[in-house]
């Protein structure tokens, strides 16, 4: 029978184990004291490195995902010498409104590799946030790093406006386009081409390829100048083409993170999940104990018109 303790656990995955390393990704997506144990058992300012694919839904991303693992194998870890050894993904997925947990499975759309060893799959559950990310997505990376994974793989559900959350989370994020991927104004607005560090246009076979491109290329143009501008890359990720000229940028993308870069984005990220935690506590703190009661009240006072949210919400927090 599997250990339900955390520090045996940890030593159990970094053996080998999936099952105790699944049940300490399971641990950090839970609430609570486990949760609580687990994340600081892990903690680290040491990190794998997290590849972060979005985009929308039918763009290819998981087949895409399934390629990189091939190439990241084959290849050296980022130009190096020896190749990657473990790598893990994370699917964001849907999640279901009844149990909070991930719709989509993750084995069946990668088949290629549900049973390399050395190569672990896992779901996680969106469970609400706008942002398409769960809190446990940061902690969840740490536990692979702290088994031993060098390489995380982030694949995240792909919801338009909303999916922006990946670039707090990855050191290279991919938007993976189609060909006629519509009206360019719009996605600007949506935001999602602001955070990709690479573009992808999928099904490069399709016709409207070379529109995308020009289309892509006259907003980079408009955009501020800076040290790296995202380049565009073509795949056809059923086949396989063009996956290596991908792995070529994301090596090159790399390289350039080393140094001050790194340690800017790495700080950027860490306040991002600082402020996510604190607004996840504070939303519990107005919904637990006593603070119920004061929620309602001000609940009722909004609806009847005798104060507005910010009031509200500022009575809450400070209890006056």
């Amino acid at each position: 029978m599997i250990t339900r303790d955390p520090e045996q656990l940890l030593a159990e995955a970094r053996a080998g184990s999936r099952a105790a390393l699944a049940r300490l990704i399971t641990y950090v997506e839970s609430a609570g004291e486990v949760h609580l144990a687990t994340a600081a058992l892990v903690y680290s300012p040491s990190v794998p490195h997290v590849i972060g694919l979005t985009g929308a839904p039918g763009a290819g991303k998981s087949t895409l995902t399934d390629q990189l693992i091939s190439t990241a194998l084959r290849h050296g870890s980022f130009g190096g010498e020896n190749p990657f050894t473990r790598i893990a993904v994370l699917c964001v997925d849907p999640s279901s409104p009844f149990t909070g947990g991930a719709l989509l499975g993750d084995r069946f759309r990668m088949q290629g590799h549900a049973t390399d060893e050395r190569v672990y799959i896992r779901s996680m559950a969106t469970r609400g946030n706008l942002g398409g990310l769960s809190l446990a997505v940061p902690d969840a990376v740490r536990v692979l790093g702290a088994v031993g994974f060098e390489l995380v793989i982030l694949e995240t559900v792909g919801v338009g406006q909303m999916e922006v959350d990946v670039a707090s989370t990855a050191d290279t994020t991919v938007v993976v386009l189609n060909p006629g991927w519509g009206d360019a104004v719009q996605a600007e607005k949506a935001g999602i081409l602001e955070v990709a560090d690479i573009f992808v246009i999928n099904k490069a076979d399709r016709a409207g390829t070379s529109e995308t491109r020009r289309d892509l290329e006259r907003m980079l143009d408009m955009g501020p100048a800076t040290a790296w501008r995202a380049p565009i890359v073509e795949t056809v990720a059923s086949d396989g083409r063009g996956v290596d000229d991908l792995w070529n940028e994301l090596t090159r993308h790399h390289h350039f993170l080393a140094g001050d870069e790194r340690e800017l984005r790495r700080r950027r990220r860490v306040a991002h999940e600082l402020d996510r935690v604190l607004g996840a506590l504070l939303r519990e703190s107005v919904h637990s104990g006593a603070a119920v009661e004061r929620y309602e009240e001000q609940l009722d006072d909004l609806i009847a018109g005798r104060t507005d949210p910010y009031r509200a919400a500022r009575a809450l927090l400070f209890q006056t």
